[in-house]
Order: C-alpha cells, then structure tokens, then sequence
C-alpha cells in the first residue's frame, strides 16, 4: 500500500506519533503525582497490582499505540479510522486526571467503558488496512479491559 503523503518522511511522521501519544503520557504523568498515596488509599480489590506496575505497563503500551498510529497512517489509512484513534488519545488523556486529580472515580470508570469501546472500534477500522496495526492496540484494549474492572471495583469498595 502506498503512504498517506509520499512526500512526506515517514520517520518525521513516526516522530509526530510519538510526540502526540508522548503529550497524553505527560498529561497522565502530571495528573498523577499524588496518584501513588490516593491509590494506597482506596479500598482495593485483592487481585489489584501495586502502583509501581503501571508504570512500566503504559510506558510499552504507549510505544506499541503510537507504532500503531503510524503503521495505520503508513497504509494511507481512512478518516474514519485516525478519528477513532484520537478520540481514544482524548478519552486516554481524560482518565487521570478524572479519577486521581478530580477524585471522580465513577466520572472516570464512564470515561473508561467509553474508552474500552473506541479502542475497539480503532482496532476494527485498522485492521482492514493493517493488521500489525490493530494487532499493536490489542494488549492496550486487554489493560484498559483490566483498568475498567479495577476502576468498578473501587466505585463499588469505596
């Protein structure tokens, strides 16, 4: 398949990827300096991972999404699709600062389940044009799925 604008450079355009999933990444980051006390906080279901996994975890789910981006755009990919894919960066963006900086924990699981859907959605429009893209966003859809279990249980425990 030919790319969306050959004359552009694809690693330039790989660079913008990173760089607008990289923002998302801040913003969680900056959202959720005190996340680590709140979280110790709350009452927890037993099968909830300590706070210093989730790093890690979205540091390579943010790789693999913002490699997905790219690998969609390198397919000349529809606008359908890249309008899902930002929609899910916004609801992404949303999340933390929802749940650990405004405390709505339950305005943050509907931002979630909203999310879990786009993803999704993402993953079907990528997948006629590239399956190594949507392939990428399916360990992201499987910790959202997790996260979304996690942000019920603390609705229901707290």
């Amino acid at each position: 398949m030919t790319e969306r604008v050959p004359h552009r450079n694809p690693w330039l355009v790989l660079a913008g990827f990173f760089g607008v999933v990289a923002v998302v990444a801040v913003v969680g980051a900056l959202a959720a300096t005190s996340a680590k006390d709140i979280y110790a906080r709350l009452e927890q279901p037993p099968w909830a991972p300590p706070a210093s996994v989730f790093g890690p975890v979205w540091t390579v789910l943010y790789v693999m999404i913002a490699l997905s981006g790219w690998l969609y755009w390198r397919t000349d990919g529809e606008t359908r699709g890249f309008a899902a894919y930002g929609i899910g960066l916004l609801f992404n963006l949303l999340w933390t600062p929802l749940f650990f900086e405004s405390g709505a924990a339950r305005v943050a699981l509907a931002d979630v389940v909203v999310l879990d859907v786009v993803v999704v959605v993402t993953i079907v429009l990528f997948a006629r044009r590239s399956k190594l893209a949507a392939a990428l966003l399916v360990p992201y859809l499987g910790w959202i799925l997790f996260a979304t279990a996690l942000n019920t249980a603390v609705v229901v425990l707290n």
